[in-house]
């Protein structure tokens, strides 16, 4: 009786390698729907070249999983014989400790070209995304998809994503629209219209850009031959952002962009004190200007105690410019295409605000002093100072990053080194100009 066992074993067995080798499309289409712990115990006695042609046609995220039911050795041994490319995909699928485990048996030449396909610049979709993905074949059925999803509960899934037997995004389903189905349909009667997807190398802007326009709840990252790679979710992207705005906020003032608010004084003595110093010297720029000088202040005492004033709305108003600059780059709402557009707007608030403000404080000056010509002098130069602080608000961000700097970074202290150079030079020297009025 054991011996008839083993006979029929054996029997399966060879049946079962037949149909590997000669129908692997189809072997691969039964395996999907298999429980992974099943499939990855049946491909484990498999010769590797058999096994390598069926892991190639199943989609990522099942061929991910029937590889985590292998020992770490015999997963090594398979993703050596797959392509380098699709052997990254799937490692990339794996926690850290696993992936590691798995490459540890791997040569060390190979592992480095793995590791260094998961590596993706910072801030692109690749670095963002989350590699574990739901992906399904258009034929599944709806009964097989769902068992599968609730398989999964590390975490939550709002759309499965559908790709061609060469892993090609073809289509998305809400899970929502799954699990309401009738279980015998096929997924890709779900399907309504392509996906909206970014590549693995797209910029974290243009995926915020692709969500805000797309209004997608996940976006899928594709590589560029249209092979899907992980998956951007709504939620993380966008505290993502709200990290990299804090940290923008404390860089436009020169503070360290790690530092918190409970960081050691030493700490954020370090991260400041740099900043602190070019700040020092631009405010000796300032100070040269109002030097050159020096002659009209003292003839006219008054000027003196209205250089403040001017200062204070060019500032006030250069900041309003750089802030609004700042958020359009920033949410890609404006491009360095726009510059021209841009500055045009800045110059003009920046004119008329100036107008308004001048009157107000001409009219105050003529009471304090009952001087027209000083009066005369602060109201023009108003204009010109706030016309100018617009003007740099928008140039400043807009340049720094034609030059592929961080906007963030010292927008802030070079604005403020413009904005006192401008306020004091157009007061002073208008005044200069009027000295006989006033």
């Amino acid at each position: 009786m054991a011996r008839a066992t083993r006979n029929q074993k054996e029997v399966f067995k060879r049946l079962t390698g037949v149909y590997l080798d000669l129908h692997p499309d189809e072997a691969a289409k039964d395996l999907e729907s298999t429980q992974a712990a099943e499939t990855a115990k049946l491909l484990a006695s498999e010769k590797s070249d058999r096994v390598r042609e069926v892991l190639r046609r199943l989609t990522p995220a099942t061929a991910a999983e029937v590889l985590d039911q292998m020992d770490a050795e015999t997963a090594s041994r398979l993703l050596v014989l797959l392509p380098p490319n699709q052997s990254a995909a799937l490692l990339a699928r794996f926690d850290p400790e696993s992936r590691e485990q798995r490459l540890k048996y791997m040569d060390q030449a190979v592992a480095a070209e793995l590791r260094e396909l998961m590596t993706y610049p910072p801030d692109c979709a690749g670095s963002l995304m989350d590699p574990r993905v739901a992906t399904f074949r258009p034929d599944s059925q709806v009964r097989d998809v769902a068992r599968r999803l609730r398989a999964i509960r590390r975490r939550r899934i709002q759309d499965i994503f559908l790709v061609d037997e060469n892993d090609h995004l073809i289509g998305s389903v809400p899970t929502q629209d799954v699990l309401l189905a009738e279980p015998e349909i096929r997924l890709e009667l779900l399907v309504t219209r392509p996906p909206p997807h970014v590549t693995v190398f797209a910029p974290r802007d243009e995926v915020l850009e692709t969500l805000e326009r797309t209004r997608a709840r996940s976006l899928p990252v594709v590589d560029f031959d249209g092979r899907i790679l992980g998956v951007l979710r709504q939620e993380e992207m966008i505290a993502a952002t709200q990290q990299v705005a804090t940290e923008d906020i404390v860089s436009m003032v020169g503070a360290g962009k790690d530092e918190r608010a409970l960081s050691p004084p030493l700490f954020a003595v370090r991260k400041r004190l740099p900043w602190l110093e070019v700040n020092l010297l631009t405010a000796f720029l300032a100070a040269s200007v109002v030097g050159i000088f020096e002659s009209t202040i003292a003839r006219n005492t008054a000027l003196a105690v209205l250089l403040p004033v001017v200062a204070g709305q060019s500032g006030n108003t250069g900041a309003q410019a750089l802030a609004v600059t700042m958020r359009g780059l920033a949410l890609r709402e404006i491009r360095l295409r726009h510059w021209l557009r841009v500055t045009l707007k800045e110059m003009l608030a920046g004119a008329i605000n100036g107008i308004a403000v001048a009157v107000t404080t001409a009219g105050a000056v003529y009471l304090w002093s009952r001087s027209a010509g000083l009066a005369l002098v602060i109201g023009v130069s108003m204009i010109l100072s706030m016309t100018a602080a617009g003007l740099a608000g928008a140039v400043i961000p807009l340049m720094l990053t034609r030059l592929r700097q961080d906007p963030a970074q010292s927008s802030s202290i070079i604005l403020t080194t413009v904005t006192d150079v401008a306020g004091f030079f157009s007061f002073l020297g208008i005044a200069t100009l009027l000295s006989t009025m006033l």
